[in-house]
């Protein structure tokens, strides 16, 4: 089928697996879709985990892809999809694992990344791919794919189903009237993390100077469950720890009830963004102009170009967009101070706002 599209297509296969923070980024495509082409058929296929987070968003039919189970996962995903054929594929995924899957999905059109932003040799799985831009939050380069089939409007919503028992989960430790603050100290690249003294630095500000309460999250990990003992335990004030005891869902439900979360570049700090919480952002070892959470820029705490220049020798916009720094003691860079600040900024303004 010729790009830009004359018409709505009948179907359409979303190929994202994970991860967390990068299925957060699909949902405004996703949204921009449904809200373009209301009759069009829409199938997302998606791992396991993140499922769990999104499979209930109405309109869509998800199929799961669990890598966990090898070749059975495409044999599986093979048989799901036999005599069927999409109209439109739209691979969003540039790991190798996932271009083999795309071939698992027929498709009359199949969209990719270009070949300046692919990785994995992925623009090779397509014959179209979306268009290219400098300097673009992978959010944007996500609503790309819309652009490619002919819609320029993007629709900015997210709207993660939250159950009710998702819901009281939250109102168990968030009590109503008492705002809150949720760490998520972790990322699942460690070279992402900042230290436990800054976060029991800001917790006990939160408490002491603004009176909220402190809840720190994270999944089932020996580091995160490292992070979340030892900030409970060194503060000096109280932190309830719910590292380890979270599902997706109940996840985003602390974050929006949250008044607001304090994380690094990780998927917990997209799934703020997506309920609508303003996030406080860490970041040095990754550009936050590519990574950031989407809607909360102005609260972004960023030494990455400092640590860009120290490490690689020239200035970020002489490398590579999107360059990574990895070096031990990066994200150390960061002061309290200058994470306290932002939480007094943040908290000034949504008040007088």
């Amino acid at each position: 089928m010729p790009l830009p599209l004359a018409e709505p297509p009948r179907s359409l296969c979303l190929l994202r697996l994970s991860a967390l923070g990068d299925v957060c980024n699909t949902l405004p495509l996703l949204r921009t879709l449904q809200a373009r082409w209301p009759d069009t058929r829409i199938t997302w296929v998606i791992g396991a985990l993140e499922h769990t987070l999104v499979g209930d968003i109405e309109g869509v039919e998800f199929i799961t892809f669990d890598k966990r189970h090898g070749r059975a996962a495409f044999r599986d995903l093979r048989r799901r999809l036999r005599g069927r054929r999409f109209d439109v594929l739209l691979h969003m995924q540039t790991a190798l694992r996932a271009s083999l899957v795309s071939l698992a999905v027929p498709a009359r059109s199949r969209i990719a990344f270009p070949r300046g932003y692919a990785k994995d040799l992925q623009w090779l799985f397509a014959r179209h791919h979306a268009p290219a831009a400098a300097g673009q939050h992978v959010l944007e380069t996500f609503l790309a794919f819309a652009r490619a089939l002919g819609i320029d409007e993007p629709v900015l919503r997210w709207d993660i189903p939250l159950p009710e028992a998702a819901r009281d989960f939250a109102r168990r430790y968030i009590r109503e009237g008492q705002p809150a603050l949720v760490i998520s100290p972790c990322s699942s690249m460690a070279y992402r993390n900042w230290t436990v003294e800054g976060y029991v630095q800001v917790a006990e500000h939160a408490v002491l100077a603004h009176g909220l309460q402190v809840l720190v999250t994270g999944g089932p990990s020996a580091l995160e469950r490292e992070y979340g003992q030892a900030i409970a335990a060194r503060a000096r004030v109280p932190v309830t720890n719910l590292v380890g005891r979270t599902d997706l869902k109940q996840l985003a439900a602390l974050l929006a009830r949250a008044r607001v979360v304090l994380a690094p570049d990780s998927g917990p700090a997209h799934l703020a963004n997506a309920v609508g919480t303003p996030v406080i952002g860490l970041y040095a070892a990754t550009n936050p102009d590519r990574a950031r959470p989407y809607l909360w820029g102005e609260y972004v705490v960023s030494r990455y170009a400092e640590a860009v220049e120290a490490v690689h020798g020239r200035p970020v916009d002489r490398l590579p967009w999107g360059i990574r720094v990895r070096a031990p003691g990066t994200m150390a860079r960061i002061t309290a101070d200058e994470v306290i600040a932002t939480l007094d900024r943040l908290l000034a303004g949504h008040a007088a706002s």
